[in-house]
C-alpha cells in the first residue's frame, strides 16, 4: 500500500481523464490526497474525493502565489474544509520565488506581498488548529536573480509556525510539502512534529541526499506534486500517483533500506499525519 500524499488531479492537466488516472492507482492498491492551492481547485478536489467511497481524499486551501487573484474567505474555506473528505488544509505557506520588485510594497499606504502572504498563511493555520486537520505547507524561496528580498521564505514560515505551536502545541500539525531547505531547517520542523514530504525531485537531484540521511523514515512522507515533478524513468511526461513508487525507490536507495520498508513506513507516517 502507498499514498501520494501530493497530487492535483484537480489541475487542468488532468481534465479530461482524471477519472482513468484515479481508477487506475486505486487498482495498484494506492491512495491519493488531491490538493487544492485555490477555492476553485479546493472545491474540485472535494468534489472528486466525494465520487470514491475510499482511496481518495482531498485538501483545501490558498496557495500564496494566488492571493494576488483571491480573497481568502476563512469561512468558505471552513465549510469546504468541515467536508470529511477533506483531510488537510493545503498547500498553504509562503512562495518567494515569483515575487516582482514592483509586489513588495513602495509606498507606505502598501502592504507588501511578503506581508500579505504571512497574514493569510496565519489565517490558514488558524483555521487548520479550529478543525484539528494537519497542514500541507508549501515554501519557495526567492530565485537568485531577485536581489531584493532579503527575506529567508523557511526561515519565516519557522518563525510562523514556531509560535503557533508555542501558543497551541499539539494542536498544530502537517507536512513541508516538496522540501527544499537544509538539515538544520528540517530539523525545526521536525521538532514540532512536522513530517518532510519528498518527491521527484530526488530521482534527478542529489541536493537533498544529507536531508534525507539525517531524517529517520519515521518523519519522510513521499508525493508526486502530479503533473509536475515527474520523476525519472518518466521525465519529459505528464507526472501522476502511481509514480509515487519512484520516489520510494530511490528513497530506499539513497537510506540503504528495502523498499517494502520504505512504503511501509511512509504509510504509516501519513495515516498518522492525516488521520486516514
Amino acid at each position: 500500500m502507498m499514498i501520494d500524499t501530493h497530487s492535483h488531479l484537480n489541475f487542468k492537466a488532468f481534465k479530461e481523464d482524471y477519472g482513468e488516472v484515479i481508477k487506475r492507482t486505486l487498482e495498484s492498491g494506492a491512495s491519493i490526497i488531491n490538493v487544492g492551492a485555490a477555492f476553485d481547485t479546493s472545491k474540485k478536489a472535494v468534489e472528486i474525493a466525494e465520487k470514491y467511497p475510499e482511496g481518495v481524499f482531498a485538501a483545501v486551501g490558498l496557495h500564496p502565489i494566488h492571493i494576488k487573484d483571491e480573497e481568502f474567505s476563512y469561512e468558505k474555506y471552513k465549510e469546504l474544509a468541515e467536508n470529511k473528505k477533506v483531510v488537510a488544509i493545503g498547500e498553504v505557506g509562503l512562495d518567494y520565488y515569483r515575487i516582482k520588485n514592483y509586489e513588495l510594497g513602495i509606498k507606505d499606504e502598501q502592504v507588501g506581498i511578503i506581508d500579505k502572504q504571512k497574514e493569510i498563511f496565519k489565517k490558514q493555520i488558524e483555521l487548520a488548529i479550529e478543525l484539528n486537520k494537519p497542514l500541507i505547507t508549501h515554501c519557495r524561496e526567492a530565485s537568485g536573480e531577485n536581489k531584493i528580498i532579503k527575506d529567508s521564505a523557511h526561515d519565516n514560515i519557522l518563525k510562523i509556525l514556531n509560535s503557533y505551536f508555542l501558543i497551541h502545541n499539539s494542536k498544530l500539525r502537517g507536512v513541508i510539502h516538496s522540501f527544499s531547505g537544509n538539515i538544520e531547517q528540517a530539523r525545526e520542523y521536525r521538532k514540532m512534529g512536522f513530517k518532510i514530504a519528498l518527491n521527484g525531485i530526488i530521482t534527478f537531484a542529489r541536493d537533498y541526499d544529507d536531508v534525507i540521511l539525517d531524517t529517520p523514515i519515521e518523519d519522510i512522507l513521499i508525493e508526486t506534486d502530479c503533473p509536475y515533478l515527474t520523476p525519472v524513468p518518466y521525465r519529459g511526461q505528464r507526472n501522476e500517483p502511481l509514480y509515487v513508487i519512484e520516489v520510494a525507490k530511490k528513497l530506499a536507495e539513497i537510506k540503504k533500506m528495502d523498499l517494502e520498508s520504505v512504503v511501509n513506513q511512509t504509510m504509516e507516517n501519513a495515516k498518522g499525519v492525516f488521520k486516514i
